[in-house]
């Protein structure tokens, strides 16, 4: 039997996040999008952390978390502070602004929730999210 694994885990990557901007829009919060949340998701579990620290916990490339981190900046939601370890690097910093938008963004992940897990029982949940970690422990090991 063929696996289709791959190809459903990106349709619903990209059809979340698509769900993900739409409740953002509904509920009115225009401060970031959906891709910028996940970077702000991380920052808000630990603050001030190294770029390579933020790329490796949110799955994004380096070039790509620049020019996001950039237009975060610009928008009053991060800032960059010289590492006093090391002043030849950054740590991403929220500003006060991105630490306000943190009830907003959790009330948005707990509609997201809603609409992924309809019709699941807690087991059902509780056995999909280990399988998932399973998967991505296995894909991480490939890096």
């Amino acid at each position: 039997m063929e696996s289709q694994a791959g190809f459903l885990i990106t349709q619903i990557k990209q059809i979340g996040g698509r769900v993900f901007d739409k409740i953002l829009q509904k509920e009115n919060i225009n401060e970031f999008n959906g891709a910028q949340g996940k970077i702000l998701y991380v920052l808000w579990q630990q603050d001030h952390i190294s770029i390579i620290e933020l790329s490796r916990q949110t799955g994004l490339a380096n070039t790509t978390l620049t020019s996001m981190l950039d237009r975060m900046e610009a928008a009053g939601l991060l800032q960059r502070l010289p590492d006093p370890q090391d002043r030849r690097k950054n740590l991403i910093a929220l500003t006060e602004k991105a630490a306000c938008l943190k009830e907003s963004y959790d009330k948005v992940s707990v509609e997201m929730n809603e609409v992924y897990f309809k019709d699941f029982s807690r087991e059902e949940i509780a056995a999909f999210e280990g399988y998932l970690r399973r998967v991505l422990t296995n894909v991480k090991e490939e890096l």
